[in-house]
């Protein structure tokens, strides 16, 4: 299973990859798998505020209907509109073109709750 190197992970199978003050944030490769075909992803608005650990938004596939957690508290800065008419990027390039939100970091020391590669690739091992 692919567990990019650069990235954070929260026990929920988000992943965070972070640039200066800003995080972008998407559900891994492990968790797109066990969703299966992805079919719709609801995601706030640009401007909404996120909490470490709490729901942003949800994800529906054909198994199930599933929250998004935060990786990270802050300010939505940036949505990835191209989900809602591609909601199948999410499956075939989670770490890419699947991304769903970027968020303007409020406090770095949150990175330290987070899953180093080594410590989520133990986890779904």
């Amino acid at each position: 299973m692919d567990v990019p190197k650069e990235l954070l992970y929260t026990k929920d199978h988000e992943w965070l990859r972070v640039d200066g003050d800003i995080g972008t944030v998407g559900i891994t490769a492990f968790a797109a798998g066990e969703l299966g075909d992805v079919v719709f992803v609801e995601l706030p608005a640009v401007g909404a505020q996120t909490k470490q650990a709490e729901p942003f938004g949800t994800i529906e596939a054909v198994k199930a209907v599933s929250d998004l957690y935060a990786p990270v508290s802050g300010q939505v800065v940036e949505v990835n509109e191209a989900l809602s008419d591609k909601p199948e990027a999410v499956n075939t390039d989670p770490y890419g073109e699947g991304w769903m939100i970027k968020i303007k970091i409020a406090d770095k020391a949150e990175l330290r709750n987070l899953l180093s590669p080594e410590a989520y690739q133990a986890q779904i091992s």
